[in-house]
This record gives C-alpha cells, structure tokens and sequence, in this order.
C-alpha cells in the first residue's frame, strides 16, 4: 500500500487494530472454555505463529501499491498467514473472525477474479467452522451473516479498487495532458521567439546591409568618372557597418536598438533620417509636440517601426522624397512615415504579403504595435504614395500642482 496516502494509513492502521483485537478476543475464548484439551500448548502456539507472521508480513513483505501487482514476497506472506489460519480454526474455532483481515489483504493485493475466489472460500470455512461448533438446532444467521458480511466487504472493496483504478488513469491522463501543454506552450514560445529575432534582424540588420549594398553599387558604377563622390559613398558605408557591428552587439546583449542606447527617441529618428538619406531619396524628420520620457518598450517599437517603413521605401515605392513625423500628445504619440513612391492597392495586400521573398515589413510593423498597446494603419493609392501610421496610447502625463 501507498503508506504516504493519509486516507489509506488510516485505513490500515483500523484493519491492524481489527486483527488483533479479533485475535485476542479469539485467544480469550479459547482459554475460557478450554477447547484445545491435549493439544492446548499447539493452539497457543499456533495462536502466537499467527500473530507475528501477521506483524511481520507488515513490515517484511508490505502490500503493494495501488495500481501495482503484489510481490512474490506479499504472496508467499499471504499464503502462509492463510495456511496457519485455517490449521488454527480447525483447532480452535474461535479463531473463525480473524479472517476478515486476511479477507482484506487477499482482496487489495490479488486481481478481482482471484480475491473474490479467496473470499469466498474464507467464507465457506467460516460458516464450516460456526456449523461445526454450533449446538442443538442450526441457526440461520451462522449461514446467512457470514456470507452477507463477507458478500457486502468484498464487493465494497472490489468496488473502491476500480474507483481508484479509474482516477489513476484519469490522473495520468492529467498529467500528459498538462506536459503536452507545457511542451506546445514551449514550441510556442520558441516560435514566438524566432519571429522576434526574424523581425529585429530584419527591421535593422538587414536594413544596414541593404544600404551598404546601395551605397557601394554606387561608388562602383562612379568610381573613374567621379572619385569623390565614390569615396563619399564608401565613407557612409563604412559607418554603416559600425552601426550594423554595434546592432549585432545590441542583439547579443539585450536586443534594443543600438541607438536608443545613446540617444533620445526624437534624436534617433533624425539620425535614422539622415542615414536613408542618400542617392535618390531624401529623408526628412519633424516633430510635433513636447516630447517626454517613453517606456523602453514603446521607444523600441517605434524605431523599429520606421526602420522597417522606411526599408520598405527603399525597396519597393521608387520613392525620391519621404517623411518621419513624430507628434507627441499627452495621452498618445504617434508616428508618420510618408513617401511620395509608387503606392499600391491596399485591399490586395492581404493576399500579396504571404508572396513576399523576406515575409516582414507590414506584418511586422503590426504586430509590433500591437504588442506595444497601439494600431498601425496603411493608406496608399497607386501612384500616389504611402502613409504609414502607428498611434499608441499613453498615461496622461502628471499634472504639476500649482505652488501656492
């Protein structure tokens, strides 16, 4: 048995005090009436063998645990308490009653089949041994007590075995089922992951890379016409990569932008401004409104998100000129990014995006929003140009009290 079950100790701990009060209830009656005769010293010791093979089978030869089929050692144990016991009672009938914990151990340890075989022929003996002993006319209830008592425990027990059968297999069914949990929460959470990652490396890595490629195509195609220029072009494409190599420094240590590290969220877009700047494309920045402290979360999002607008410019509107516009309200801000490119058909943007070779940009942009409590909308018409918007909410600021 599990002897760290409260409910179960309890439980044995009744059926030991029922044994030996049975048994010494039992020895009693023997010595009273005196029913050994010649072989009184073989009762008492047979009495004594009883009880220590009783006492010792709980601690030598334990019953198994619920669920688990009982040892060699619990069977031998039963075995032999069951064969000194019937010795006993054909000597001694007044030892009949101690069956019941021999009835008990026999239906917890054995399978249903073999238990209620062994109650039924501990109960046969038992109303053998009352007809035996019984005087003058047979009293019904020596047949009819003993089978009903013997008929309503094992059946009880039988029953509460299989109850506990069932909820083992219901707890285990719990227990996979809340590790399989545990293991699609951890796919998630890796998955989840990865698209972050995706998105930091795209929204600035990938973006530094695009611009370096840009920058020397272009110092190469004027490299003998116009050396100046060329080295103008190499120049900022080496600084490129230093913001590139300090980005991926970034990613190593915590994953924020390597330029809120330094400057302010304002201060960082002029210099995200004037970085796309270049060859064909003018990037101009505007602020609207005092600017004031930004959770790192919000700051992050948003740089983040005009990275990745402003990639999608140079990749794709054809655009010659393009805006940040920064406005800071008391209870929101919010980010422009606008270009006067090519523009597209916003309702078919849906099914295009899945087609898209790097699977980022707007998508991206959304759920970055999203995450940081705000909405990002699209508005573009073809040949038009786009407007990217991203409003996020924000506490009201703290009104300072007036001084008295």
């Amino acid at each position: 048995m599990d002897r760290t079950d409260p409910d179960e100790r309890w439980l044995v701990t009744i059926v030991h005090v029922a044994f030996f009060l049975l048994l010494g209830s039992s020895f009693a009656r023997f010595l009273i009436r005196g029913q050994g005769g010649a072989l009184t010293g073989w009762v008492v010791a047979l009495f004594a063998i009883f009880c220590l093979l009783y006492t010792l089978g709980h601690f030598l030869a334990p019953g198994p645990r619920p669920g688990s089929a009982p040892t060699a050692r619990h069977l031998v144990w039963l075995a032999s308490v069951s064969a000194v016991w019937l010795v006993l009672v054909a000597l001694a009938p007044s030892a009949t009653w101690c069956a019941m914990p021999l009835l008990f151990a026999g239906v917890h340890a054995l399978p249903s089949r073999i238990a209620v075989a062994l109650a039924a022929v501990l109960t046969i003996l038992v109303v053998a041994s009352q007809i035996r002993v019984s005087a003058g006319p047979l009293n019904p209830n020596m047949v009819v007590a003993p089978i009903a008592v013997a008929a309503a425990a094992t059946a009880a027990l039988v029953y509460l075995q299989r109850q506990a059968a069932r909820q083992r297999l219901l707890i285990d069914d719990l227990v996979r089922a809340r590790r399989d949990l545990a293991a699609t929460e951890r796919r998630a959470g890796v998955l989840a992951e990865r698209q972050r990652l995706s998105t930091e490396i795209h929204d600035s890595l990938t973006q530094g890379l695009s611009s370096q490629q840009m920058l020397l195509q272009a110092a190469e195609r004027v490299w003998l016409t116009d050396p100046d220029t060329a080295r103008e072009h190499i120049r900022k494409a080496s600084g490129l990569t230093s913001r590139s190599l300090a980005e991926a420094r970034r990613f190593v240590h915590d994953l924020a932008p390597a330029d809120l590290a330094e400057l302010s969220l304002p201060a960082a877009l002029r210099a995200l401004a004037e970085r796309e700047s270049g060859p064909g494309l003018t990037v101009e920045f505007r602020l609207d409104g005092d600017p004031r402290p930004l959770p790192e979360r919000t700051e992050a999002a948003l740089l983040r998100i005009a990275q990745g607008a402003l990639a999608n410019v140079r990749e794709h509107a054809a655009a010659t000129r393009a805006a940040l516009t920064l406005t800071c309200l008391d209870d929101q801000i919010s980010l422009d990014i606008a270009d006067n490119g090519r523009g597209f058909d916003v309702a078919a943007l849906p099914a295009a995006a899945p087609g898209r070779a790097r699977g980022h940009g707007l998508p991206a942009m959304r759920i970055r929003a999203r995450q940081s409590g705000g909405t990002l909308t699209v508005e573009s018409t073809p040949g038009e140009g786009t407007v990217v918007s991203v409003a996020i909410l924000l506490m009201p600021a703290p009104q300072k009290a007036p001084v008295a």
